[in-house]
């Protein structure tokens, strides 16, 4: 995992616990779902980069080589990802 990524993450784990801490606290509704959203986005970007990551590494290694059944297995593993992104 890249260090944007890790840096990425610890954001994030702070952001949710500012949010713990709001629902903890009380705070209106509306404000604590907004801060969840905030934290849905920044997995969704996270998510990108790490995907990105993949793509330029793992995918581009699978293709150019000469093992079909890892390119098979790289294949299968990002369709599981696009399947789940659709649910």
């Amino acid at each position: 995992m890249t260090n944007q990524v890790g840096k990425r993450l610890a954001t994030i784990i702070g952001h949710l616990r500012g949010v713990q801490k709001m629902a903890q606290e009380g705070r209106y509704c509306i404000d604590v779902i907004k801060q969840i959203e905030a934290v849905e986005a920044a997995l969704a970007k996270t998510k990108e980069v790490v995907l990105a990551g993949h793509l330029d590494n793992c995918v581009r290694e699978a293709i150019r080589g000469k093992d079909e059944m890892t390119l098979r297995k790289v294949m299968k593993e990002l369709l599981a990802v696009f399947k789940a992104e659709n649910r």
